[in-house]
């Protein structure tokens, strides 16, 4: 038979509690922690936290060390990591990646009831960051820091933070540009109306020569200031000999400039300055629309990210806080539970059970003893241990894994845009050339100069490129919405091409910190329960842990005789009772061995009980996924884990995919690099940790799954959030609608172009007209683009 167990939800954080929850204040907790955080927000008059939503707490059960943030009491490490202080008070953002619905930003905005040196809080739910004035004679940043963790908000420091400044998500130079391009434009506009319905004659000839000189007044910062990144645009492809979208723009541009120039004073006319500044503030528009929808995302962190910014370093007068880029070769230091080890370290003190599954895809903690190493980017679960530095920060393994050639490589994929603009530019200056060349000849030079300019202007690619630049940005934004973060509207193309996907499985097919126990045997009574739970107790494998947080009691008795078998299993004596866990020969089992998960045998007495099982929790939606991948796309898997869930796997994906257990983080980026030279496939690589980092990059497209935009995450073209897991397919499917959707808005403007064309090479087109419908048509391309994408995202349930 299988056991299973349901208790009360915790009131603080929803969590489940055990048999015997804490009752405080009429509501039952899961541990101290979540208590605690409750009578600080009930002593402070906070408790409308819990109105909001239901159980919107952060579980508590990781005590927080009374030393743990000593390393900001070094002004040098605080100056670093605030943006602004002055003699009375301090301006600092954290980054709290815990935040998760209204109730946490209600709390994290009236924190100054909690800590009264704290003046303001505002919060930024998207970036998941709170801007912090304290006051620094009632506080101090340290205390500030450990305000936000009592109450479940734990900042996120990191080494990269001291390393490297903020990067500015606000260009506000663009703005300027945009807002400049766009106050010219409406005046200009404004001041063009006449011009467009009576030929000048609805004002007498002085105002009209007044308000011409105004419009070239208003021109000359869109031309000088806003239209510039066109032209460094331009003339840096020239200089690479590439023709780039941004030539005929920039020409374009110039030479309505200078047309408009001659019209005004030389041929007395009202020029079409309107056009040129309605291109550039359109043009620059677009392009705001695609960075918006990613700014908030950071997609270049690397491993310092991963680590903390200080650890515990044995001097003369005991242990004290150190930065980490300060450790040497033979420093011992101090490693807590679910802390990083920041450095390639002998263990000399205490019993380690590391997690490895950011770094080599291991699922499950590996024990290790006294004199053994650890490698740098392991975390600690389990009891304080201390450890003798054998190579510095910049040496470890971690390190060498980040420093792999493939992360110093660019990916270069031609676009959709980037092929059509070569020949469009081409094509274009020849066309405009050949008309005004036959017009010249044939003795007609006002058509002469009608056919040039009004080719550049009619034909120019503005509705072409606001037909991707707007889709993308839209395709963006609407990914986003859905938790699905990209790094460039690039990567759009580049997933809408892509025919073989490669899953990580740690992490990325399954749940991190969750595996599944399930018992199969006799029911065991209360009492048997209580006595195999305190031997489990007793060793710090995985395997036990993991069976003894199924048991969920928070009592155990006294073993004696205790035995650790390496390797096999343990035995101790409770009550007189000979209690034996382990593996089935361990055991002296005589039946059937063979499962698919790892299994942990019971003996009381001498009899056996049954076994307990253990397997990786998978994500939800996975079977789904996958026979609907598969049907579509060859998909494999990869992990460094070993293949205990081979048969589960195989299983559900199928014997005609490949799927790869052992794998190192070089293996994985081999395997990549083999399916793109040798079977010339564009891979979509979907993984977790910094062993799939070297992967990610070398893939075509390269996709983290997080569980918070705000964790660490590797080198990637996207970053999905862990809970939009299932619907990669649809994520996929609508890259590439929105490609067909770019190629009909381009077929529309070019049918535009060529009726456009016609009237421009026989020289019947003025400018002004020209000019009109240049802006007419970019709106419609803008507004069909919007329409169609959102019919696609509807399509797709986005």
């Amino acid at each position: 038979m299988v056991q299973n167990k349901l208790d009360t939800a915790c009131y603080h954080c929803g969590d489940t509690c055990s048999s015997k929850p804490i009752i405080a204040h009429g509501h039952n907790f899961c541990c101290e922690g979540c208590k605690m955080v409750y009578e600080i927000l009930n002593s402070k008059g906070l408790c409308s936290y819990y109105d909001l939503n239901t159980n919107p707490g952060i579980a508590q059960k990781i005590t927080v060390r009374a030393d743990k943030f000593s390393f900001l009491d070094d002004a040098a490490i605080v100056q670093k990591l605030i943006d602004f202080t002055d003699a009375k008070q301090t301006n600092a953002t954290l980054c709290l990646p815990q935040m998760h619905c209204s109730s946490c930003l209600w709390l994290l905005e009236n924190s100054s009831r909690i800590n009264v040196g704290i003046i303001s809080c505002r919060v930024n739910f998207m970036k998941k960051e709170a801007f912090v004035v304290f006051n620094n004679d009632k506080t101090s940043f340290r205390k500030v820091v450990e305000t936000f963790t009592s109450i479940g908000y734990e900042p996120h420091i990191s080494l990269q933070n001291l390393n490297q400044t903020k990067p500015k998500f606000l260009n506000k130079q663009q703005l300027y540009k945009i807002g400049i391009a766009g106050f010219c434009f409406a005046n200009i506009m404004m001041m063009s109306l006449p011009e467009y319905f009576a030929a000048g004659q609805l004002f007498d000839v002085q105002m009209a020569g007044i308000f011409r000189y105004v419009t070239v007044v208003l021109s000359l910062p869109v031309l000088l200031y806003c239209a510039t990144d066109f032209f460094v645009l331009a003339w840096q492809g020239l200089r690479k000999k590439y023709l780039n979208i941004d030539a005929p723009i920039a020409l374009a541009i110039a030479i309505t400039f200078g047309r408009s120039m001659y019209e005004i004073f030389i041929n007395n006319g009202g020029g079409y300055l309107d056009s040129m500044s309605g291109i550039v503030f359109f043009m620059l528009l677009g392009r705001l629309v695609q960075q918006r929808t990613y700014q908030s995302i950071s997609f270049e962190r690397d491993f310092t990210s991963f680590f903390p910014i200080a650890v515990n370093v044995q001097r003369d007068n005991g242990f004290i806080s150190v930065p980490i880029n300060e450790l040497k070769i033979d420093d011992v230091i101090q490693v807590y539970d679910n802390e990083i080890v920041p450095a390639d370290a002998i263990l000399s003190k205490g019993k380690a059970a590391i997690d490895y599954s950011f770094v080599s895809g291991e699922s499950l903690p590996v024990p290790k003893e006294v004199g053994e190493i650890v490698y740098a980017g392991g975390k600690q679960l389990g009891e304080k241990i201390e450890l003798i530095v054998v190579k510095e920060v910049a040496q470890s393994y971690l390190t060498s894994l980040w420093n792999k050639d493939v992360f110093k490589q660019q990916k270069q994929q031609p676009t959709f845009i980037d092929a059509v603009s070569k020949y469009f530019t081409v094509v274009l200056l020849a066309l405009s050339v050949f008309a005004a060349t036959y017009w010249f000849l044939q003795g007609q030079p006002q058509l002469m100069w009608n056919a040039l300019t009004t080719v550049l202007i009619v034909a120019c690619p503005c509705a072409l490129l606001l037909s991707a630049t707007f889709t993308n940005g839209n395709i963006l934004r609407i990914l986003t919405r859905n938790k699905f973060y990209i790094r460039h509207p690039d990567v759009i193309e580049d997933l809408a091409r892509v025919n073989h996907i490669v899953f990580d499985k740690t992490g990325t097919l399954t749940r991190n910190k969750e595996v599944r126990v399930s018992y199969t045997g006799y029911k065991l009574s209360t009492n048997e329960e209580l006595v195999v739970a305190s031997l489990l107790a007793q060793s710090n494998h995985p395997l036990s842990k993991a069976v003894l947080t199924y048991f969920n009691l928070n009592e155990h008795l006294p073993v004696a005789h205790f035995k650790n078998v390496v390797g096999k299993g343990i035995e101790g004596w409770i009550n007189d009772k000979h209690i034996i866990l382990g593996s089935a020969s361990f055991v002296q089992y005589q039946g059937s061995n063979h499962y698919n998960a790892a299994t942990l045998f019971i003996k009381i007495e001498n009899n056996i009980a049954g076994h307990f099982s253990i397997v990786n929790s998978y994500r939800f939606g996975l079977k789904p996924l996958l026979q609907t991948l598969k049907s579509k796309f060859p998909v494999s898997i990869i992990s460094g884990d070993n293949n205990a869930e081979l048969q589960n796997l195989q299983g559900i994906l199928g014997e005609d995919n490949e799927i790869l257990f052992n794998q190192k983080p070089d293996d994985k980026l081999a395997y990549i690099q083999h399916l793109q030279s040798v079977k010339k496939e564009n891979v979509l690589m979907i993984g977790d940790g910094l062993n799939d980092a070297g992967a990610l990059k070398q893939s075509n497209v390269g996709v983290a799954i997080t569980e918070g935009n705000n964790n660490f995450t590797p080198a990637s073209d996207g970053i999905l959030d862990a809970t939009q897991f299932s619907r990669l397919p649809q994520f996929i499917s609508f890259a590439k609608g929105s490609k067909k959707i770019i190629i009909a808005s381009f077929i529309l403007s070019l049918l535009y172009n060529v009726v456009g064309l016609y009237f421009a090479l026989l020289g019947t087109l003025s400018p002004l007209v020209a000019a009109i419908l240049m802006p007419i048509s970019s709106v419609s391309i803008i507004l069909i683009t919007y329409g169609l994408s959102g019919l696609l995202a509807k399509k797709y349930e986005l």
